[in-house]
């Protein structure tokens, strides 16, 4: 199968951030016995400033600290989905035109790509400057600036990092359990348990299938409004909808396929973060459309 360069590009950034979560967790201060140093109760920022990264101390630190102190009014599972949803929330406020921005590209991929079919095997410089013309004018058509989506990712990768850190660091997290789920135990080791007779073992393949599912629906969703918005301008111009290519749904796939990959291998609490911020993710998707929608028809008017 040939890729586009955007699917290249794609792989690419999904390959880097493989690495990057990859060296984080080698990263992680461990003591002598390889147990993770974790940060506690009596924890001091300027401990942490003074052993550690910058890195760590402001942006790790804090998040783990407010796991820890919430953990015990509402218990691990509600701590850490508090704490993605703030955090989340934050983040979309301050970078809200760098997401709509993201989230209109999503929704005229499949014009991009039918741009780029038009000029497919034509290498000759003209045409690929009539096509990168024509590219330009479809984003200024839908008020898209690709520019504000590179902001978008620099302001999110450090975060989604120290939120992934602060739930490995946390004492919380790593002492406590959530529906009887020892949080520390991988999610493969607490199937095998189940197989093993351990009739707890099963909640660990329940978490996993959730976690699975709603990681999917995240990134499905975004490709279920992009159809739906293809449906409605084809419908009103009287011709069929342009359809996704299949390079970007390989793409999809491979996303859902690496996260599950990492999702046996993992403590439970992996499972647990990434369950609750895939469910932050879809919400947060639904309401930038729906605000996509009302500027649209405020223009209109």
């Amino acid at each position: 199968m040939k890729l586009t360069p955007r699917t290249k590009k794609l792989l690419t950034i999904a390959f880097i951030a493989i690495v990057l979560v990859s060296l984080s967790g080698c990263s992680v201060p461990r003591n002598e016995d390889g147990s993770i140093v974790l940060i506690t109760n009596s924890t001091t920022f300027s401990e942490m400033f003074k052993n550690e990264s910058w890195f760590s101390a402001i942006f790790v630190y804090p998040m783990a600290w407010v796991i820890n102190h919430l953990a015990g009014p509402i218990g691990v599972g509600g701590a850490i989905a508090l704490v993605t949803a703030v955090v989340n929330t934050l983040l979309a406020a301050a970078t809200l035109d760098s997401t709509i921005s993201q989230q209109k590209m999503q929704m005229v991929q499949p014009e991009l790509d039918k741009i780029t079919r038009k000029y497919e095997g034509r290498d000759d410089e003209n045409s690929k400057m009539r096509m990168a013309a024509e590219q330009q004018a479809l984003l200024r058509k839908h008020d898209i600036n690709p520019g504000s989506m590179m902001l978008l990712t620099f302001l999110q990768f450090p975060v989604i990092i120290a939120i992934y850190m602060a739930v490995q660091r946390s004492e919380a997290v790593q002492t406590g359990s959530f529906m009887g789920m020892n949080l520390k135990t991988t999610v493969m080791n607490g199937i095998k348990s189940a197989f093993a007779g351990d009739a707890g073992g099963w909640a660990y393949l329940g978490l996993f299938i959730i976690m699975v599912i709603l990681h999917a629906c995240s990134m499905l969703i975004p490709q279920y409004l992009q159809k739906k918005k293809a449906e409605e301008i084809a419908k009103k111009h009287h011709r069929k909808p342009d359809e996704p290519s299949n390079q970007n749904k390989f793409m999809q796939y491979y996303m859902i396929g690496m996260i599950a990959v990492f999702g046996l291998m993992l403590p439970a609490a992996m499972s647990l973060y990434w369950s609750i911020n895939s469910v932050v993710q879809i919400v947060k998707t639904v309401i930038v459309q729906n605000i996509i929608d009302k500027r649209k028809e405020g223009s209109k008017k």
